[in-house]
């Protein structure tokens, strides 16, 4: 999952929201110490949706899809399809209007500036200017995206060629997505009430 997925999997809790928003920047074990109790919440929630999302066959069957193309980078462009279906169908899930969501994650990701690893503050401009979370709700948005990741990876991953892979085989990815997704939120739901 990506940025979008792990903000609305977190509830209304700030510091949880924000704890799953940068949880991939973030390393080590003793996060309470380093961050409190609910941003280290957070950062274990993420970690436990990747986990549930790596090892689940349905979306084994979206990675596979794209694996031969694009090898170890698969995962990474499936948790993006995913967060297109999420913001193309956000109205099913969320009350809050996509772009008012998008807004008031900015302002509270912006508003704990002080907490934030070094990679999330020099990347939050940038999602703000491109609006990325209200913005993968398009397919357009989401080749920006790609096209941006392939740009900053080391080798040629190919994956600003992927929108061209959602755009042949989109009801298959959709499919997959709706079959996925509610499991996910069912288990983050129950991570939270432990």
């Amino acid at each position: 999952m990506n940025f979008l997925a792990h903000l609305y999997l977190s509830g209304n809790e700030p510091d949880i929201q924000l704890g799953n928003f940068i949880g991939d920047f973030v390393k080590g074990r003793n996060l309470s110490e380093q961050f409190g109790p609910g941003i280290a919440k957070g950062i274990e929630l993420h970690r436990a949706i990747d986990e549930f999302t790596d090892k689940h066959p349905v979306v084994k069957l979206s990675k596979d899809r794209l694996r031969p193309k694009y090898r170890h980078y698969a995962p990474v462009i499936v948790d993006i399809f995913y967060d297109h279906y999420l913001a193309k169908n956000w109205d099913r899930f969320h009350s809050t209007f996509l772009p008012d969501y998008a807004e008031d994650v900015y302002t509270m990701v912006m508003s704990r500036e002080s907490v934030l690893p070094e990679k999330v503050k020099w990347m939050m401009p940038y999602m703000i200017k491109g609006n990325w979370l209200a913005n993968y709700a398009r397919i357009e948005g989401i080749g920006r995206v790609l096209n941006g990741m392939s740009r900053r990876t080391p080798y040629d991953s190919k994956m600003h060629e992927a929108v061209d892979d959602l755009k042949t085989s989109y009801p298959y990815f959709e499919k997959e997505f709706f079959e996925f997704f509610p499991l996910l939120a069912q288990f983050s739901e129950n991570f939270l009430a432990e």
